[in-house]
């Protein structure tokens, strides 16, 4: 029985968990300037370079459309990819 609900108990904090760190992540289709800037390695230019980016261009499909960014290499995108997430495109 104990064995049971301790296992209950732990399925539902890692669920909760997962769920938490995906919210974690910022939307860079909706992001506004200052949660941009609120990533390690983006500041001010580069908040601005991805606004007019997707003002342009329409929404990003993918993480991995922030190297079409100026000022945005492979590396930075990579990086950048484990604190943000795209929205569907409705």
């Amino acid at each position: 029985m104990f064995k049971k609900l301790f296992l209950a108990f732990a399925l539902a904090f890692a669920l909760s968990t997962g769920a938490a760190m995906a919210a974690d992540k910022i939307d860079i289709n909706t992001a506004t300037k200052t949660e941009l800037q609120s990533l390690n390695g983006v500041g001010d230019a580069t908040a601005e370079a991805i606004i007019e980016y997707r003002t342009q261009n329409g929404p990003f499909l993918r993480v991995s459309d922030l190297e079409k960014v100026k000022g945005i290499g492979q590396k930075k995108a990579e990086k950048l990819a484990e604190s943000v997430t795209v929205s569907k495109a409705e």
